[in-house]
């Protein structure tokens, strides 16, 4: 029976700062450099569009290290809203990231580190959806041993993602030659660019932070684990995002940013060490992407699982095998998801995961407001309020992270109209399918 089984309390702290660290940064703080630089228009406010992004997320961050604190339970944002708003408003968030985003966003990022793979082989692109399989199947391997070890293959992976982004901060400090600060881009972005949607386009690549709360119940004290990790795993990020920009920029002028695109760091790393730089950079970052689907494929199924538990998924998610006390169905079934989406729907998927975080943010603006639905109760008495991680500065902290989401919110309506409408569709489909569950457990 899968109730005498319980989740494994085995993760700490470094397990969980390298899974908020590990599953945020990808590949963006690679690649993202021109495009920032090329909708804010120059250096000083593409900078300054990293630092306001990474000031939107570690509000984010404490708001929702207290609300953990308050509810610390498995299952993340499906948790906190279920509790805050109800079952309906529960499932409808657990539902858009399980079934459409999780899969999305999964397969996304494994076909992104297969296409770099395949090109770093001297192999044809034709193979990159097979690559992103075996990625995935790795990953969902890698999830069904004890949790210990995908968190260990979690410090491991950070551990090394960080390399690379040290080499080019300190290689940006000290040898570049170019003024990091003041420099106008020639060509900006005519499509609506600016310097909101150059926050916008950081707070995209700062978005994962969260899932950490998913696993709350494998800390080994959540109410103290959970905090800690999300605030420093935020501050480390923030620090790396805005330290390799400035480093970029200090290496390179503007204009030549802009044109190098997506090569724009491989060509800093190539100045420093040559060809083998750019080959060394390469592999960082598929090993970097592999941790970032391993903090997925960490946090989703436990979401799943806990939705099962409450009755409003299929049974069998909710079963956790006796030896490894992991939920091995909801790994499998995540897994067997993504890799359906990628041999599918390949060139769709990553439009799929884009309009999917729209919906996501419109949940974390509720959650948001939630910290001040939970001080107003106080429901739990055995909460030791002198001892409990609270929010700082509250209540400018938590209003700053909902400004932060309603911009997103907005400037996604404004920009991708038709997106905004499909993933609310999206999130409408679930509708049914929690009346149908609900149903049965009522009777």
């Amino acid at each position: 029976m899968a109730q005498d089984v319980e989740l494994k309390r085995s993760m700490g702290i470094w397990s969980g700062l390298s899974l908020v660290v590990g599953t945020v940064i990808g590949s963006g703080i690679f690649f993202k450099q021109a495009g920032v630089l090329q909708t804010a228009g120059s250096s000083t406010l593409g900078l300054l569009a990293w630092l306001a992004g990474g000031i939107i997320t570690l509000a984010a961050g404490l708001t929702i290290a207290e609300i953990g604190a308050r509810l610390p339970k498995t299952g993340g944002l499906y948790s906190y809203i279920e509790s805050l708003y109800g079952p309906v408003a529960g499932f409808l968030t657990g539902w858009m990231q399980v079934v459409i985003y999780a899969p999305a966003v999964i397969a996304s990022i494994a076909g992104y580190a297969a296409f770099l793979t395949a090109n770093f082989l001297g192999v044809s692109t034709k193979y990159a959806t097979w690559i992103s399989v075996l990625y995935v199947a790795f990953i969902a391997a890698v999830n069904l041993f004890e949790n210990r070890v995908a968190a260990g293959f979690q410090v491991l992976t950070t551990s090394i993602k960080l390399i690379p982004i040290a080499i080019l901060i300190i290689y940006g400090l000290f040898f570049g030659k170019v003024d990091a600060l003041g420099q106008t881009v020639t060509h900006t972005v005519t499509h609506g660019g600016g310097f909101g949607m150059a926050i916008l386009a950081t707070l995209f690549a700062y978005d994962g932070w969260i899932l950490l709360a998913n696993i709350a119940g494998e800390l080994k004290n959540p109410r103290r684990d959970l905090p800690r990790s999300l605030v420093g795993g935020v501050s480390i990020i923030v620090v790396a995002y805005v330290g390799v920009s400035f480093g970029v920029y200090h290496a390179l002028p503007s204009d030549k940013i802009v044109a190098l695109q997506n090569n724009a760091t491989f060509a800093v790393m190539r100045s420093a060490f040559g060809d083998l730089g750019g080959r060394a950079l390469s592999i960082a970052i598929i090993i970097s992407m592999l941790g970032t689907l391993n903090g997925k494929m960490m946090s989703f199924p436990r979401m799943a699982y806990a939705m099962s538990l409450d009755g409003l998924f299929p049974k069998y998610l909710s079963k956790l095998t006796r030896k490894t006390q992991e939920p091995t169905n909801a790994i499998l079934t995540v897994a067997g998801m993504t890799i359906a989406l990628a041999i599918v729907y390949t060139n769709g998927v990553d439009r799929l995961s884009d309009i999917a975080i729209f919906t996501i943010w419109i949940f974390y603006t509720a959650a948001f407001i939630g910290v001040f639905i939970l001080r107003r109760k106080k429901t739990d008495a055995t909460l030791d309020e002198k001892t409990l991680f609270k929010t700082p500065l509250f209540p400018v902290t938590p209003l700053v992270a909902i400004f932060g989401a309603l911009f997103v919110i907005f400037s996604t309506i404004i920009n991708d109209f038709t997106g905004a409408v499909i993933s609310l569709l999206l999130v409408a489909v679930g509708l049914p399918v929690f009346y149908y569950y609900n149903h049965r457990r009522q009777h």
